[in-house]
């Protein structure tokens, strides 16, 4: 029986909400299959708004490996804001899909991806626009299965009342086994009912379904033990492991957003799991081992990714992108193969110490400026997860350029500048070293104190200003540096664009403040920038190109 659309009821109430383009659909590369010509039906859930689900991976690879299923349908929903909730309240409309606009209560299934705890309270509110009993023990046979998924399920306690399972680890391999069992199921005439189904996916050993264990707890609060309460049921459930990334090159033709999104990027993943072990992230443990992507699938995905999507950007996503084992030659083959394009690459995530002058020299190559936050410690740089990272000390006889390291967090370039760098310059400055270096253009750096005097750093034209804008403030003599600040503006005007100039590859301008070789950006007027009294500003532009 086919289920109709709600579309109908819902476009007479898009003039009142903002941001109505998130709800209509009909996007690039999205998929509508008919109802019934389907036998296994998902609904896809990123419990957020559109803007910042739209571009989940997890979310756009599932939808691909479950559409390309014959007879497997996969639509994608979305939380919705507070003005539209109100509104389909009033009118009675349910929570629905935004390929097709079908009720997410007629689905078979309902999978969630929680990459935060901040969507556990959306999947609640998303269930009851939906029709959907919050508790799993109020369901019925007609209710869909509510199957959690992400960095966030993988404890599920404080969320297992809500759900009706939860698989842990990777999702590709699990969610056609899923199918297959719910397929199964529906064929042999719903046997057992829904416990009946529930009880065939624990007993595969690779599904958690929370109300065939029981919980007990510690008088702190702390979980004791969790057994099983059922026969046949594994007292352990073992996480999915995609062991070949080669063979998943997913997602192949990903959804293109009709409205503004957080990412606006092709995206591919160039490895799983993380080399360095933490113990604060969660990520990097729980996504182990290490498996990468070969270069040779990497260049292919992002040629077919780029042809079908038309985005001018290619993020190279992992949890630290420049671990790769061939990032180097990835960066150079990719830069090679886009340059005189539009196409720019970037990596969304990477360790301080991991990144190098070869991918900065790639990343820019296209004409790219490149942003960057400023670390006012000098060592700490930024993992995949946005926390901060100890940077790796390196010794005095250790190449110079390998001192001077740019890590790249959340689409920013991290400026890392080592501790004793900024001893090497203090010492350089107490013997009175650097005036004659002020005059010939290193920005207040002694020619004989600074270790990158002479290196020659081509000014790139796309900045509205050759040099950095704003106020280059040179480094020491915190009572001098304000006279100083028109000499600077008088030797910024003697460089033209494409001119190569002597600068240290440190400096950063930070708009309308200051910032200095190894020193974090001041407010707008403290002269020199001293003391740390703003922690992180935003830098303009960077001269490391």
């Amino acid at each position: 029986m086919s289920v109709e659309s709600v579309y109908p009821q819902l476009e007479p109430l898009l003039p009142r909400i903002r941001k109505p383009v998130q709800y209509v659909g009909g996007e690039v590369n999205s998929r509508v299959k008919e109802w019934d010509e389907t036998d296994v039906r998902w609904a896809l859930l990123y419990p957020d708004a559109y803007e910042v689900g739209q571009p989940n991976q997890g979310i756009a690879i599932l939808y691909e490996v479950l559409n390309e299923q014959p007879g497997v349908l996969a639509e994608r929903t979305y939380s919705v804001w507070p003005d539209l909730e109100r509104l389909m309240r009033e009118h009675g409309i349910p929570q629905f899909t935004v390929d097709a606009h079908r009720p997410v209560g007629a689905f078979d299934v309902l999978g969630v991806s929680f990459s935060t705890e901040l969507g556990y309270t959306n999947l609640l509110t998303a269930l009851d626009l939906a029709g959907i009993p919050v508790f799993s023990s109020e369901r019925k046979v007609v209710h869909p299965l509510v199957i959690a998924g992400g960095h966030a399920a993988f404890n599920p306690e404080p969320i297992a009342d809500f759900l009706d399972a939860v698989v842990l680890g990777d999702g590709e391999e699990a969610v056609l086994a899923i199918t297959r069992l719910v397929r199964s199921w529906k064929e042999a005439g719903q046997p057992g009912g829904r416990d009946g189904l529930l009880l065939s996916l624990a007993a595969t050993g690779a599904v958690y379904v929370p109300r065939f264990y029981d919980v007990r707890y510690l008088p702190d609060g702390r979980i004791e033990r969790v057994v099983p309460n059922r026969v046949g049921v594994p007292a352990a459930v073992r996480k999915h492991t995609l062991l070949d990334l080669d063979a998943w090159p997913y997602p192949k033709a990903p959804v293109v957003p009709v409205a503004e999104t957080v990412h606006e990027r092709y995206s591919v993943e160039i490895f799983r799991g993380c080399t360095r072990g933490c113990r604060f992230c969660q990520a990097g443990m729980i996504t182990r081992p290490v498996r990468e992507r070969s270069i040779t699938t990497i260049g292919s995905m992002v040629a077919n990714g780029v042809r079908t999507t038309g985005f001018a950007e290619v993020g190279l996503l992992s949890l630290s992108s420049a671990d790769h084992s061939e990032i180097n030659e990835i960066a150079v083959d990719l830069a090679d193969c886009y340059e005189g394009t539009n196409t720019g690459l970037s990596l969304p995530s990477t360790r301080v110490d991991a990144f190098n002058v070869t991918l900065a020299d790639e990343l820019s190559r296209n004409g790219e400026a490149v942003r960057a936050h400023v670390c006012p410690r000098g060592r700490l740089g930024a993992d995949a997860g946005g926390h901060q990272q100890d940077g790796e000390r390196r010794g005095p006889d250790q190449d110079r350029d390998d001192r001077v390291l740019v890590g790249v967090a959340a689409g920013q370039a991290v400026l890392h500048v080592r501790p004793a760098d900024r001893d090497r310059r203090r010492r350089a400055r107490d013997r009175g070293a650097g005036t004659e270096g002020d005059r010939g253009g290193s920005f207040g750096v002694g020619a004989e104190g600074h270790p990158l005097h002479g290196v020659d750093r081509r000014v790139r034209a796309e900045a509205a200003h050759p040099v950095p804008v704003g106020r280059a403030v040179p480094a020491g003599r915190g009572r001098r540096a304000a006279a100083r600040a028109g000499q600077r503006a008088s030797c910024r005007s003697r460089v033209r664009q494409g001119d190569r100039v002597p600068v240290p590859r440190r400096l950063a301008v930070a708009g309308g403040g200051t910032a200095v070789p190894g020193r974090p950006a001041g407010r707008p007027g403290d002269p020199g920038g001293l003391a740390g009294r703003c922690p992180v500003r935003r830098v303009e532009r960077v001269l490391l190109v």
